[in-house]
């Protein structure tokens, strides 16, 4: 596994384990599968809304190219809700890294709604 794989793969489990310990234990780490990947975290559920979250670790936060993807991913998930998670550079907890998603989906989540 190269060094990034690795980092990428220890930010999901940081993310995963926390959620787990605050939501229970159906939030797990997705395996890849390519062009239809479907996010990162599975069984995320905000207000009853299927959610897919893609977590990042990376130097550079790239937030127009890592939203595409979370995007991507939503719609290949048929998920109402796309969040980013992203590395906040020197917080080593889960809780307190970087969650981002659009204006679309913050209204999704309050309206139940997709505008």
């Amino acid at each position: 596994m190269s060094r990034s794989k690795a980092k990428g793969t220890a930010m999901e489990t940081l993310i995963v384990t926390a959620l787990q310990e605050h939501l229970g234990p159906e939030i797990c780490r997705r395996t890849t599968s390519g062009a239809k990947d479907r996010g990162d975290i599975h069984g995320l559920y905000i207000r009853g809304l299927r959610t897919v979250a893609e977590v990042k670790n990376t130097k550079a936060t790239q937030l127009g190219t890592h939203w595409n993807e979370v995007e991507i991913e939503r719609g290949n998930d048929d998920a109402d809700v796309g969040i980013l998670i992203h590395k906040r550079h020197g917080k080593g907890q889960a809780l307190d890294q970087w969650v981002t998603l659009t204006v679309r989906e913050l209204l999704t989540i309050i309206t139940g709604e997709r505008p």
